[in-house]
């Protein structure tokens, strides 16, 4: 048989054995059950509110019991170890059923909900939940909840923390389920948070403890201590500055005058000729006759198109 297979087996027959119990341990107040195997067979434990109910007269019903697990399970030689429930008011299993039966017996169904939810928050849970669903009062289904305290619907906590209950109530119009959910006292819930006065925060969060010491370690200055230190600065700086008679203070017009000259050393080339003040004087006179040039032949041109213009009015 492949594994998955098995698994679905296996949580069958645990859901019919629980079945199982309920009816034939309802009245001694069945409270549910835990399954374990070992070398010596399955081994059963039973929580119950009057464990003396469950064992019967000199053994007569855990044998009964024992006998119909081993031929309507094919259980091999199963142990039952029946435990007593210390608060039967924190066991969701047995307050569903308790207000099962008292709905069943009449009980207004507001009145029986919040009576049992007291009777829980009483025993000292952190927080319950009722939830009834069915045809409580008309001829349509409607579902009424009842809650206090603080109560998981979701992730790992409401399904290790959680304690889930479920009953049914017959009645004349139709079955009522109820719904029951209790966190224990006690439980530690992964949003928990709690304030110590007198712990030492050094054991539990050292590094903290040495950041809030090296932060005291850096103070900020009074104002005694800021105008000393700006002070001492100043003083710095006036000896580092030059006096006006010491060499190393260098006048602007000198440094003006060295930086030209070495500009004009540096444009000054020795393969570049650089012309003359005659030079530039003959270049001079030639575009001076070269502009006379220029002019004459152009009133050359002016004259002959007015000779040209004298001819075609004649």
């Amino acid at each position: 048989m492949a594994d998955e297979h098995q698994f679905i087996e296996d949580g069958m027959q645990r859901s019919q054995i629980d079945e199982f119990f309920a009816e034939e341990l309802g009245r001694a107040g069945y409270g549910g059950m835990e399954m374990a195997p070992t070398p010596m067979g399955m081994q059963i434990v039973l929580k119950a509110e009057k464990p003396g109910m469950v064992i019967g007269k000199g053994g007569k019903n855990i044998r009964k019991v024992t006998t119909q697990l081993e031929e309507r399970f094919n259980l091999e030689d199963p142990q039952i170890d029946v435990q007593e429930v210390d608060e039967p008011d924190l066991n969701a299993r047995i307050v569903a059923d308790r207000l099962a039966n008292a709905l069943e017996r009449g009980w207004y169904f507001r009145k029986a909900g919040h009576t049992t939810l007291e009777r829980i928050m009483d025993a000292g849970a952190l927080g319950a939940e009722i939830v009834l669903s069915g045809k409580v009062t008309g001829a349509r289904s409607r579902v009424e909840k009842f809650n206090d305290g603080y109560i998981k619907h979701n992730g790992e906590p409401a399904e290790t923390v959680v304690d889930h209950g479920q009953g049914v109530a017959v009645m004349k119009l139709g079955t009522i389920g109820v719904d029951v959910k209790i966190i224990p006292p006690g439980a530690e819930l992964p949003d928990d948070f709690g304030v110590h006065a007198d712990m030492d925060v050094s054991e539990v969060a050292p590094e903290a403890v040495e950041a809030n010491e090296a932060a005291d370690l850096i103070e900020e200055p009074d104002d005694e201590e800021l105008a000393a230190i700006q002070e001492d600065a100043q003083e710095a700086a006036d000896a580092e500055a030059p006096d006006e008679g010491d060499e190393g203070v260098v006048d602007e017009d000198v440094v003006e005058e060295v930086v030209e000259e070495e500009l004009d050393e540096e444009i000054v080339d020795e393969d570049v000729d650089v012309p003359t003040d005659d030079d530039v004087d003959e270049d001079l006179e030639d575009l001076d006759e070269l502009d006379e040039a220029v002019e004459a032949e152009a009133e050359a041109m002016m004259d002959e198109m007015d000779d040209e213009d004298e001819d075609t009015e004649e």
